[in-house]
């Protein structure tokens, strides 16, 4: 657990450990949170769209599960045709 004090502007500063550990550098933008009374610092990604890219490998297709809706959605229209 770390201790830091807040400057008369504002600033914080983030011990290197955790600036190591999250990859935290000059630039790097964060999202500050309130949660539940905690504040929460989010790094944000230089580039948000390749850091999901993989995120929801191995889970099940939702374009097959989509396709299998349509599916039995036209079976049910027709029958009532």
């Amino acid at each position: 657990m770390y201790t830091v004090k807040v400057s008369a502007k504002g600033w914080v500063v983030i011990p290197k450990a955790l600036r190591t550990k999250y990859g935290l550098r000059k630039s790097t933008r964060v999202r500050v949170m309130d949660v539940d009374g905690a504040l929460v610092l989010v790094p944000i990604p230089d580039d948000p769209i390749g850091a999901l890219y993989g995120m929801l490998a191995g889970s099940p297709s939702l374009t097959a599960e989509l396709l299998e809706e349509r599916t039995r959605d036209k079976k049910r229209e027709e029958s009532r045709a």
